[in-house]
């Protein structure tokens, strides 16, 4: 089932996307398993299918051969009862291990602080899939660690490694490190990174490391931290950064991560939880989005779904600067040149803006006086729009935001650079 067009047919939600990865009903978060396998793109991601709420953790799947068209695909994995996953299984990567694509990913039992590494192996179509009911680690024997989630692949080496985000909710972060030449058997060899690291202390500050990623742009290797905050008796997500730096020693324990640099990988209010794919040639990171400030509980509840996917988009080093910029495929989207008002107001539901200098974009009813900025570039950039997410590129840095149409308002451009609209199907 192709995406865009069972929601043109199925759904009067004008907040909705139709461009986007996000389930027909039910929650979504963190996207799971990024993969190019025979020249298909997979994308997995946190899915309740029985609510808008995080609860009952499946993992969701699409899929596309050209990131433009995104088919809905069979839910991949599923809690199974009495088994190591029983309350959810959560986020992970998958790697094509030996002609055997295979997820790796946090499995849950009665909560994240008794949470273990499962596996589950299928076929070249990525459709069905047979889960391992047998753990592969779970925490290590450490008192300052009360958390272990998210394991995420990468070679170094000639050899294969695993990260795993860590730490305590009235402690410190830790990033840790197994070998995991055979995915049957993981060693464990301590912490890669902590929060020791002076520049890791700065850029990112949190009691636990969630959804890792570890990946090399040229000579530099780059590290993305989800930020888990607890406040008070409340645990908050306070967004995600970078660190770049060098993979020092030669092999096993002696590995080690010294970060030069860091900062923020998006400055919106809902990104969280990205997931890279490297290839070849590039990396490509989907975020996810969650419903933001401007929808309440109870909108959501009506609604019946939460959470989008980000649009894929490429990184690169700018020096010690991470940028990024949408995936090249997605100029396919465009279709036709759209004519704003003269007071730069349009009515598309989904477009990108494409300036060559600042631009600001105004969502407003006039019916009712409501007028809110949704975001700004400081300088050239694109804003892509499709419902209710806002990715807005400018000077290497992206902002992702939600905000959300109704049958009156309309979208407004300010800018006194010249600028184009495409309306994007």
């Amino acid at each position: 089932m192709n995406l865009p067009h069972a929601r043109d047919l199925g759904s009067d939600d004008i907040a909705r996307t139709r461009l986007h990865v996000q389930p027909p009903t039910g929650w979504l978060n963190d996207p799971n398993g990024a993969c190019r396998i025979d020249g298909v793109y997979h994308v997995f991601y946190q899915h309740n299918p029985a609510g808008p709420d995080h609860s009952n953790i499946h993992w969701g799947h699409a899929s596309s051969p050209d990131l433009i068209h995104w088919t809905e695909e069979p839910i991949a994995l599923t809690p199974t009862p009495g088994s190591i996953d029983e309350q959810g299984c959560w986020s992970g990567c998958i790697v094509d291990d030996g002609g055997v694509p295979t997820a790796v990913y946090t499995a849950v039992h009665d909560g994240p602080h008794n949470a273990v590494v499962g596996l589950a192996r299928s076929d070249r179509t990525l459709r069905r899939w047979l889960q391992d009911p047998v753990g592969k680690i779970g925490n290590p024997d450490d008192p300052s660690i009360a958390e272990v989630r998210d394991p995420f692949l990468f070679t170094h080496g000639g050899k294969r490694y695993a990260v795993q985000g860590a730490g305590h909710p009235y402690g410190s972060p830790q990033l840790l490190l197994y070998s995991c030449d055979d995915l049957e058997s993981w060693t464990y060899l301590g912490p890669l990174l902590t929060i020791d690291d002076p520049i890791a202390a700065s850029v990112a500050p949190a009691n636990i490391w969630e959804c890792p990623n570890i990946f090399q742009l040229g000579d530099s290797w780059v590290i993305i931290l989800s930020l888990w905050r607890q406040i008070d008796a409340y645990h908050q997500l306070f967004g995600v950064r970078y660190l770049v730096g060098d993979l020092v020693g030669s092999d096993g324990d002696e590995l080690g991560f010294v970060a030069r640099a860091g900062g923020t990988v998006d400055d919106g209010d809902t990104f969280y939880a990205p997931q890279a794919l490297v290839e070849p040639d590039r990396v490509l990171l989907w975020g996810w989005a969650w419903e933001g400030p401007h929808r309440s509980a109870a909108q959501i509840q009506e609604a019946g779904w939460a959470g989008v996917l980000t649009f894929p988009r490429e990184l690169m080093l700018d020096g010690d600067v991470l940028v990024s910029r949408p995936a090249t495929e997605l100029s396919g989207l465009r279709t036709e040149l759209l004519e704003p008002d003269e007071d730069g107001t349009i009515s598309a539901h989904t477009f990108e803006i494409v300036a060559s200098g600042p631009v600001e974009l105004v969502l407003a009813d006039p019916t009712t006086g409501f007028r809110d900025q949704v975001v700004r570039t400081n300088g050239p950039g694109r804003i892509l729009v499709d419902g209710s997410i806002i990715e807005a590129f400018g000077d290497g840095a992206s902002t992702t935001t939600r905000h959300y149409p109704t049958a009156t308002s309309r979208w407004q451009i300010t800018s006194s650079a010249d600028y184009q609209v495409w309306t994007l199907n």
